[in-house]
């Protein structure tokens, strides 16, 4: 009886993970700015490709004590910034985060985000049908974005 069980504990948990992977959205090159002393806030980028159409959310870090999704764009002839409540992830096609457009703001940050560290990072998904999903990624502390020049690096001031 006691063997009968644990073989449909793991039978339900593998239909479980079978379930979640089919709705899973692939995150990739994610990476966050690093902070300088007193600063509060930073933003974090990445790729994000879901296998089906879903909806990114939200956002968590235990690194700031507010986490949103927030969009740039161009109104008339200024750049604004504003909370996003969701972003639309079509199909199989890749939507990406990266300065100047949708990121991650990590907001009243309770440490400083330096370089060549790791964060940790929840994203908060959710399908047609309603059915809420999470991806936890660590995301590396970089001062710049994923293969960038650093024009600047060996000069001196």
């Amino acid at each position: 009886m006691f063997n009968k069980s644990i073989h449909a504990l793991i039978a339900a948990l593998a239909l479980a993970a079978g379930v979640a992977h089919a709705q899973a959205v692939d995150v990739r090159e994610a990476w966050v700015r690093a902070t300088v002393p007193g600063q509060k806030s930073s933003g974090a980028f990445m790729k994000l490709t879901a296998k089906e159409g879903t909806r990114l959310v939200g956002a968590d870090s235990p690194v700031a004590g507010i986490t949103e999704v927030h969009e740039m764009k161009m109104e008339g002839d200024v750049m604004k910034m504003r909370a996003a409540p969701d972003v639309e992830l079509p199909a199989g096609k890749t939507v990406e985060f990266k300065p100047g457009g949708y990121h991650v703001m990590l907001m009243d940050l309770k440490t400083p985000l330096k370089k060549d560290s790791a964060i940790p990072l929840t994203l908060l998904f959710k399908d047609a049908k309603g059915v809420e999903s999470k991806v936890e990624v660590q995301l590396p502390v970089r001062s710049m974005a994923p293969g960038a020049a650093d024009h600047g690096a060996g000069m001196k001031h």
